[in-house]
């Protein structure tokens, strides 16, 4: 096994025989990333390695007419130079051969002479060193036969160009109830309003990346920024006819994903292509501006109808959106759902088109789909809410959905009302004053608003395995990701609890497709998934550690069955008298045996989740300062309160809600991937000008987690916090705008030309 898939948890912090779980244990691997210790995709290597550089087209769409490489390969250093014209016959390149990851037909690159999108990859150069191939790439001359394209969603929207038609689209938009639009007119207030928020860009520090060390006779080792290792390993064998004996796939750090490594990027294929055929190990790393030409966040035009009685009663609901993907393939997204979700209201109806573009096919970035989709309606909900002339948080209370009205069904818990009580006493919301452009603080107009953030808690078949050595050491094993969320630290936990161990004897290995399999990590689902895998692995291995010591011929335990005995202190104890035990230690020499383990998968309660629906919950406060002649907006504090079943560990969780909070404001202030439609193309494709909030621009996150007890959702009572605290916090942003300025802003980012408009 590659030493370097493991973490030790020697440094964590916890005496012997403390519980580990719903505890602020120090992440098992900070000291591996804070010292450089930690090795990303990028970071490997081997004496035969050769850099890959990508070349990419500069039209979007259109015919290759002629490409010259001789220039680029007389440079000395240069090995070679792939395009569509000397690029491997792969069975793959034929599109029906489909994609595991995608029903449709997905993008090849390099597999002919058609330009789909502007940054398309159409040559791959590989050198002694990325300099000398990075060079070459400029001495490639390219000549295109350039066709019209369309890359404006409005334009497209205007033209009718949208499709509705597809299987994925009909079940990701819930089925209509009531009749929305007869209630919407006949109603006394409404309010029909339409939202645009831009494309977003995911853009983590580290860039993608793949290196693929070339194993001579024994097929290769890839190292790739990837959510999914396992994924990657079938992709991998699958494109090129791999036997899946002669792959490996090693992640031990993804350094920040967001979704965009949740599909295989075009520098895997790239790079595993060259290594192949130059049968030596290769390296493709993406640059920046290279990363602005892959998957994002869909543009999304969102048209929002509600109608109330006058007392704030909710009667209808219709809530349509379009968003934008490629002419390669359709990618849907849940945008709408969580309208007909939220509230209780008896008149619902939602719709879902795509409009496909000459861009590269968008994918999933963190809460895909909500964050389009609520943070729309949790504004249109705020403007109705001022409409009937209720506060905000009384207006959501009103309407409170007691189960859920899509699925006809109860969910396994809900404390969402815990979360609004909570977060507007830690808020101070009592002392909010309700009119627009009422609060002050200097110069500065203040606004307080506030926002429901929602989420899908869900678990995927996931495996681990567990082997106690008689040094006293404790491995756990699985090949699932861990995207920065402290997967490392959790699963510590769940293992020491589980077996009564300290984490400092604890190692867990991560990341490597040998590993017993696991899903993607995504959709936070992964501590429900990875966790539940552990937890039940050592609890066979617990059983048959336990049965072991019963049968020694001097052990304590005399007639005592594996129910009377407990794990405590690297032992095992009776019950009924704790003066009765054996190390666990022992217990493995006393049988002879190196070690002892126990393999387990875990999988989602299929009864449960026919039964009921299970989600994630949070309300989100801002307050917001707007400086009246400059048209600048700070976000001053938030307070994010969250109900999501059990907290394994409340630090890295707080992390991941922070994190959350900053991405939400950072969608609503700053990031907008700006589209050139004349040349289709992004023109603010490096940080400079594509905007993220600095240290500077972010104040007081305060996170609390509301208790919230769930024996239904699975065997640890966990829902996930990875996708929640973006959820909901760019509407409270607006929201708050809106009460500090009394100017109602639809368009996502709220720049300051927006701010000062009138």
């Amino acid at each position: 096994m590659n030493k370097l898939t493991e973490v030790s948890a020697s440094a964590a912090v916890g005496a012997v025989g403390e519980r580990y779980v719903g505890h602020s244990v120090d992440r098992v691997d900070g000291r591996a990333k804070v010292t450089g210790e930690a090795k990303y995709s990028s970071d490997f290597t081997a004496a035969d390695l050769a850099h890959g550089v990508v070349l990419n087209s500069s039209i979007a769409r259109g015919l290759i007419q002629r490409i010259d490489t001789t220039k680029a390969l007389t440079l000395p250093g240069v090995i070679a130079v792939f395009t569509h014209e000397n690029r491997p016959d792969l069975a793959w390149y034929n599109h029906s051969h489909k994609n595991k990851d995608t029903p449709t037909a997905h993008f090849r690159p390099l597999a002919d002479r058609e330009i789909h999108y502007s940054g398309q990859p159409i040559a791959l150069i590989v050198a002694e060193d990325a300099e000398t191939a990075r060079y070459a790439s400029s001495l490639i001359e390219v000549q295109y036969a350039a066709d019209s394209h369309q890359t404006s969603l409005l334009a497209a929207r205007d033209n009718s160009n949208l499709s509705s038609e597809t299987k994925a689209i009909a079940k990701k938009t819930p089925d209509s109830r009531g009749n929305a639009a007869e209630a919407y007119f006949s109603a006394p207030i409404k309010n029909r309003t339409e939202y645009h928020f831009s494309i977003e860009h995911h853009n983590p520090m580290a860039p993608h990346a793949s290196t693929v060390i070339w194993r001579e006779k024994c097929g290769i080792t890839v190292h790739d920024k990837t959510q999914g290792p396992k994924q990657t390993h079938d992709f991998v064998c699958e494109a090129f006819e791999f036997p899946k004996s002669d792959v490996q796939v090693i992640s031990p750090y993804v350094g920040g994903a967001f979704g965009l490594a949740i599909r295989p990027q075009y520098q895997l294929f790239l790079a595993v292509m060259a290594a192949r055929e130059l049968k030596r190990s290769v390296r493709v790393v993406l640059s920046r501006e290279q990363m602005f030409t892959i998957g994002y966040r869909p543009e999304a035009l969102q048209t929002i109808s509600l109608a109330a009685e006058r007392n704030g009663t909710l009667t209808s609901i219709m809530h349509d959106s379009i968003g934008n993907t490629s002419q390669l393939e359709d990618f849907e997204e849940s945008v709408v759902k969580w309208s007909g979700l939220l509230y209780h209201c008896p008149n619902v109806e939602l719709s879902y088109r795509l409009a496909r573009l000459d861009l590269y096919t968008p994918t999933d970035m963190r809460a895909p789909g909500a964050a389009t989709g609520v943070n729309a309606f949790e504004q249109a909900i705020d403007e109705m809410a001022y409409l009937v002339r209720m506060d905000p948080l009384e207006f959501r209370l009103k309407n409170y959905a007691e189960r859920d009205a899509i699925e006809n069904r109860d969910f396994t818990s809900k404390e969402l009302k815990a979360c609004y009580a909570q977060g507007a006493e830690h808020f101070g919301w009592n002392k909010r004053t309700g009119e627009p452009r009422s609060m002050r603080d200097g110069r500065e107009l203040v606004g307080w608003g506030m926002a429901t953030g929602i989420w899908e808690a869900f678990q995927q078949k996931a495996s681990a395995r567990a082997t106690f050595s008689n040094d006293g050491i404790l491995e756990i094993a699985s090949a699932a990701a861990d995207i920065g969320t402290g997967t490392y630290t959790i699963l510590t936990q769940i293992a020491a609890d589980t077996l009564g161990l300290p984490m400092s004897r604890i190692t867990t290995k991560l990341g490597d497709s040998s590993l017993p399999p696991a899903p993607i990590e995504g959709g936070s689902s992964g501590a429900a998934s990875f966790g539940s895998a552990v937890m039940m692995a050592c609890e066979a291995l617990r059983k048959e550690i336990a049965n072991q010591a019963i049968k020694l011929k001097s052990s304590p335990f005399g007639r005592a069955s594996v129910d009377d005995l407990a794990f405590s202190d690297e032992a095992i104890v009776l019950k009924s008298d704790h003066s009765l035990r054996l190390s666990l230690v022992d217990v493995l020499r006393c049988c002879g045996k190196q070690k002892m383990e126990a393999e387990a998968s875990a999988e989602p309660n299929k009864a449960s989740d026919k039964q009921y629906s299970s989600y994630a919950h949070s309300a989100v406060f801002v307050e917001v300062k707007v400086d009246e002649e400059l048209g600048q907006v700070r976000v001053t504090r938030v307070v994010n309160a969250v109900a999501a079943g059990k907290i394994l560990n409340p630090k890295t969780a707080k992390n991941q809600i922070s994190g959350g909070v900053v991405w939400g404001i950072s969608k609503a202030l700053c990031e907008e991937g700006m589209l050139d439609n004349s040349a289709g193309r992004f023109m603010n494709h490096n940080f400079a000008e594509y905007h993220i909030p600095s240290n500077a621009d972010i104040y007081d996150i305060d996170v609390i987690f509301v208790e919230e007890i769930d024996r239904k959702v699975n065997v640890l009572g966990v829902k996930g916090v990875g996708e929640i605290g973006i959820v909901g916090t760019s509407a409270a942003v607006a929201n708050a705008i809106f009460h500090a300025t009394g100017n109602r802003i639809y368009e996502l980012p709220i720049t300051i030309d927006k701010v000062l408009r009138k």
